[in-house]
């Protein structure tokens, strides 16, 4: 990855944690707020996900002083606005078949937060047969299965067989790739997202599955890029900074860096932007965040190119050379309690 690419995916990410941290608050808990499955759809989305970026960016340290800062902000924000974990002690408390305080919890503990009632209670709940046994689309199982080892919890049983758990996705089956849709793209892209925690252990993902992925994602990226999706162009971006040879594509970063408001707002498609502060806030939020973890893992596996660490970079169309449930979902909007992602 060259430096002038390095560059603008740093630009773009601390120009998304920008707008981030400049909005946050538009993204508040309602005063009135309680445990209830029936509170507001997507009262909790616009936490978890600042959350999951600030802990990413905070990992990762390749921000500049002042992305370091806006996403301990961040972090701090919703930490406080989660009464540092008592609330989500107590949801998990009034609903443990739910995972949706687990995958928010291990968003804060990547962050260096903890909460030790809400530990023990993890530990506790994740031990029962029913909660073992509820029934996940196999992403989502991914989903947990990683939240339990960043929250220390391997040891419950909770994670499962990830050779199974791989095996049971869409990905793990080598789908004809040209068959590839909106929502399978999303379920691909998470699936190796949890795999590698974001990039963390790349390793992690199955060679054969890594080959699969690395053969493929220049053509859907290109796809993508072609119908202005742009919020899935950037997850399919941070798929190839998970890789064990990074895949970056210079185009790409050009596109969503010329998409990009100068506010730092990633829009999330072609569709025109509302002028409403709070709307834009709630329609544009995830493209952010995915737009500061992508530009994040891009610099983090550039610079371990770089030091010798290991990864690697390359150039757009040759892999291998220099290289949250749905993103608008929220927490409980299923019975088997599937938490929002990026």
């Amino acid at each position: 990855m060259t430096a002038s690419v390095t560059a603008t995916a740093h630009q773009v990410s601390e120009k998304a944690l920008g707008w981030l941290h400049e909005h946050h608050r538009r993204g508040s808990l309602p005063e009135d707020i309680g445990t209830d499955i029936s509170d507001p759809p997507g009262a909790y989305k616009a936490l978890g996900e600042m959350a999951l970026a600030s802990s990413l960016v905070l990992r990762e340290s390749v921000a500049g002083a002042d992305g370091l800062r806006r996403s301990h902000d961040l972090l701090e924000h919703a930490w406080g606005q989660l009464g540092e974990g008592d609330l989500l002690y107590a949801r998990l408390l009034r609903f443990p078949l739910m995972t949706d305080s687990l995958e928010t919890y291990a968003h804060f503990v990547r962050g260096g937060h903890r909460h030790e009632p809400m530990r023990q209670l993890l530990a506790q709940v994740s031990g029962l047969r029913s909660v073992r046994g509820a029934e996940h689309l196999p992403n989502r199982a991914l989903a947990v299965a990683n939240a339990t080892r960043v929250a220390g919890l391997d040891g419950t049983g909770r994670a499962g067989d990830w050779t199974e758990l791989i095996g049971a996705t869409w990905l793990g089956n080598a789908p004809e790739p040209w068959l590839v849709d909106w929502i399978t793209g999303y379920n691909m892209t998470h699936t190796v997202f949890h795999v590698t925690d974001w990039g963390r252990v790349p390793e992690d993902l199955p060679d054969d599955i890594g080959a699969y992925v690395a053969a493929w994602l220049p053509v859907w990226i290109d796809i993508w890029a072609e119908v202005g999706e742009w919020d899935l162009l950037g997850e399919l971006m941070i798929v190839g900074s998970c890789l064990k040879e990074p895949y970056i594509d210079p185009a790409a970063w050009e596109l969503l860096a010329s998409v990009q408001h100068d506010d730092g707002l990633v829009p999330r498609d072609t569709a025109p932007v509302s002028d409403d502060l709070d709307y834009r806030f709630a329609d544009q939020q995830h493209t952010a965040v995915v737009a500061a973890i992508a530009g994040t893992l891009a610099v983090s596996r550039a610079l371990d190119r770089t030091d010798g660490t290991g990864g690697g970079a390359s150039g757009a169309g040759s892999p291998g050379a220099d290289n949250g449930d749905h993103p608008r979902d929220s927490p409980g909007d299923s019975p088997n309690g599937s938490s929002v992602r990026p």
